[in-house]
């Protein structure tokens, strides 16, 4: 069959983007969707349907409208692509180049740019071409667009301007220039309740839990009840984990504002990941705390913590679980329970976990009433707590100076680490361009540009969750002597508390390694008790007998 005798079944697709609106009508949904009907009716193709992308970059090709497109291109439900000029295709030069020049053509599909006199089934006119040139210039101007616009969101963050349309749960946006915010008395309480529950020792799918059997609305619910903001697709506007992860970490409730704590790979790639703390715009002080200094250091306590803690059956989280490991073997303890007849009562043990699901062969017992441990624990806390209020000034200085040690040598490693994965990220940038370049100049075969291309890409991806984790250690250690003037703080609150508490355990313990059992190692047991502050973290305890 001829290309005339040929029957063109084809899908519109219509792109509009935020920054696209400032244009005016000539990029409208609706011009664009006159020009493409005109299109196909004067040229006798059959129109499918209809592809709209409306409010979303094209620096992107994960576009909920061009997958659907693409998708129905590949299974042979239309054969021909009509756009209005490659840039309401895509602005990522690579991408839309490997679509119209391998992709496409596989698939037999007719890729159309009208205004830029692009036609696939016609490859020699001079606009194929020069059709490189057009995506190259595309992708500059949605590179020069996103420069602009992170421009004007950083200069409004440092004048304190709030410029997101939904305000944090909790807040009303005021009616001033800066929109300041305004606690909102409906549902602050449920945010200092949040706050209190975490630092209790109840865990965010337990918060979730208790929130959703009371109905409590969301806050996505909320905004839509109280400002009319629609929930995401493929939510169901409930409590979930991530919603109470994200409240426990936003400065907001104490009263300060962060700016650009995320931000995307570039301005192709749309995956967001966290800044380095140190390239945030903090204002301090700006509006109304919903929680106190007090709790929120207690919340950033426990979320530093290696215990997750189990429930029992009933529901009750022994205090010490998930805080002790096996000196042996380095598993983590399992709790056990044994009733006692004579108190009815149940008694809470711990066992190494590795001897209690495999036996012997993996490890030996290392059986220790919760109780005993937990006396052991806060004696040490106690007297901890008097050394500390009888020469607070001295022990401070040695708690510094240790720290400080420990946080140069991580610095300086983590520091090279960085270096290096950053350079090699942006080495591999460069490498996909080049690929891409060369490829089209024809120094590169197409299969060969395609594989290094592949090969760079996912590197690419692999590398950017490395160098966040760098930037969050390096973080860490520089903020090693405020770790130093909590714990003291911390800690002396407790010279004469009458239990040990799990609120306790999330302030003070990174973990407590339990010894074995002395009739089986036949040498005194150890309990090594390892505080958030390094010096005198290892500290050992004869076991009553």
């Amino acid at each position: 069959m001829s290309a005339k005798q040929k029957t063109y079944i084809a899908g519109l697709y219509l792109r509009l983007s935020r920054d696209d609106e400032n244009a005016g009508e000539s990029l409208s949904i609706d011009n664009q969707r006159m020009i493409l009907r005109k299109y196909a009716e004067e040229h006798g193709f059959q129109i499918y349907d209809e592809y709209i992308d409306d409010g979303v970059s094209g620096t992107t090709f994960e576009r909920p409208q061009v997958q659907r497109l693409l998708d129905d291109a590949k299974t042979g439900v239309i054969n021909t692509i009509l756009v209005k000029d490659l840039s309401r295709f895509g602005r990522n030069y690579i991408e839309v180049g490997q679509y119209v020049d391998y992709v496409f053509p596989s698939f037999g599909i007719r890729f159309i740019a009208i205004q830029d006199n692009i036609d696939t089934e016609n490859r020699d006119n001079n606009a194929m071409e020069l059709m490189p040139i057009v995506n190259v210039f595309n992708e500059w101007h949605a590179a020069n667009t996103s420069k602009k616009i992170r421009s004007v969101f950083k200069a409004k963050s440092k004048e304190g301007v709030f410029h997101s349309k939904k305000p944090v749960y909790g807040y009303l946006k005021g009616t001033d220039a800066k929109r300041t915010f305004i606690i909102d008395e409906e549902v602050a309480p449920n945010v200092v309740r949040i706050f209190e529950m975490y630092a209790s020792g109840i865990s965010p799918r337990g918060i979730v839990e208790i929130l959703n059997e009371e109905k409590l609305p969301s806050p996505a619910q909320y905004a839509k009840m109280k400002f009319g903001f629609q929930w995401q697709d493929g939510t169901r506007g409930i409590w979930c984990q991530a919603s109470i992860k994200a409240m426990l970490n936003n400065m907001t409730y104490l009263g300060h504002l962060a700016f650009q704590r995320t931000t995307t790979v570039s301005y192709k790639n749309h995956k967001r990941y966290n800044r380095d703390k140190s390239d945030w715009v903090i204002l301090y002080n700006t509006h109304e705390p919903i929680i106190s200094q007090e709790l929120w250091d207690k919340v950033q306590e426990r979320q530093k913590s290696v215990a997750i803690g189990k429930k029992t059956k009933s529901g009750f989280t022994p205090t010490l679980s998930g805080f002790l490991f096996c000196a042996d073997c380095g598993g983590k303890m399992k709790m056990t329970s044994v009733w006692a007849q004579y108190k009815q009562e149940k008694r809470y043990a711990f066992n190494c976990g590795n001897h209690e699901r495999f036996g012997k062969s993996m490890c030996f017992s290392h059986h220790i009433p919760a109780k005993t441990l937990e006396s052991i624990i806060l004696e040490d806390i106690r007297e901890m707590a008097k050394r500390i209020v009888l020469d607070e000034d001295s022990i401070r200085k040695e708690f510094v100076q240790y720290n400080n040690e420990l946080a140069d040598k991580a610095m300086k490693s983590a520091k090279k680490d960085l270096h290096a994965k950053q350079k090699r990220a942006d080495e591999l940038t460069r490498l996909i361009q080049a690929a891409y370049e060369d490829k089209v100049i024809g120094k590169v075969p197409e299969d060969i540009c395609l594989g290094l291309i592949e090969k760079y890409s996912a590197e690419q991806k692999a590398i950017i969750p490395e160098i966040a984790a760098l930037e969050d250690k390096i973080a860490e250690s520089e903020s090693s002597l405020q770790n130093v003037d909590d714990f003291i703080r911390n800690i002396k609150k407790y010279l004469n508390a009458p239990e040990l508490t799990r609120e306790m355990c999330y302030e003070l313990l990174d973990r407590v390694i339990v010894g074995g059992v002395p009739k089986i190692t036949g040498k005194e047991r150890t309990i090594e008790i390892v505080y958030k502050v390094d010096i005198m973290s290892v500290l050992r305890h004869k076991l009553p007998k």
